[in-house]
This record gives structure tokens, sequence and C-alpha cells, in this order.
């Protein structure tokens, strides 16, 4: 608690929106919008009251915390959408080696009948 000019002003530390759901995926509260998703529309230009128009599950403070937070810890948060498109890119190949689709087109077109013109 701080004193000023008779009014005493309270400041506590912010907590953070953020976490982490079970995939590893950095949401923003309880909600299913992604970190990167706020991120994203904010360096197209979206201040955080048209965030929260876009996504009206998201509480306006939030938005602002998020932000915030990025603008402290540019280069972190630069890093994770970066590690997510690598995770992804990993699973996806994952699952192809386990079924490979390529020859699916391959086999459909093989059962199609003949066109006759």
């Amino acid at each position: 608690m701080r004193q000023g000019d008779g009014v005493a002003v309270e400041i506590a530390s912010l907590r953070s929106p953020l976490r982490v759901d079970a995939d590893g995926v950095v949401r923003v509260g309880m909600t299913r919008v992604t970190l990167d998703t706020v991120i994203g529309a904010f360096a197209a230009g979206c201040t955080p009251e048209e965030i929260v128009a876009k996504y009206p599950v998201l509480e306006l403070a939030d938005a602002y915390a998020v932000i915030a937070h990025y603008l402290r810890d540019r280069p972190a948060i630069d890093r994770y959408p970066a590690s997510r498109a690598t995770a992804a890119e990993s699973v996806r190949g994952e699952v192809e080696a386990r079924s490979p689709l390529g020859d699916v087109r391959a086999r459909l077109l093989a059962r199609r009948p003949l066109a006759s013109f």
C-alpha cells in the first residue's frame, strides 16, 4: 500500500491470463482463444477493444494483459508461434508416416468407373 496526498493506492501484482492447456497450447484465460491469435490480431493493427470484439469470450483486461506481456517479452513470445509450427509439422509427418495418404487418391480413382462420353 502506498500513501500519496492522503489517498491510499494499492498496487497489486498482475496475474497473467495465459495458461498452457493439456496439448501444450497457450490460451488466454479459460477461453479457447490462443496467444498467437491475440498477438496476430495485435500485429495486424487491432486494438485490444477490436480483438475483444472479434473474440467476445475474451475479457478486455486480459487482452490488454496479453499485449503488455508481449511488449515486455517480445523475443520469447515471437518464438512461440515458430515452435508451434515446428511441432505441428512434426505431428503431420508422424501422421503421414503412419497412414500414407498419397496412395489413397490413386486407389479411389482406380475404383471410379470410367466415364463414357
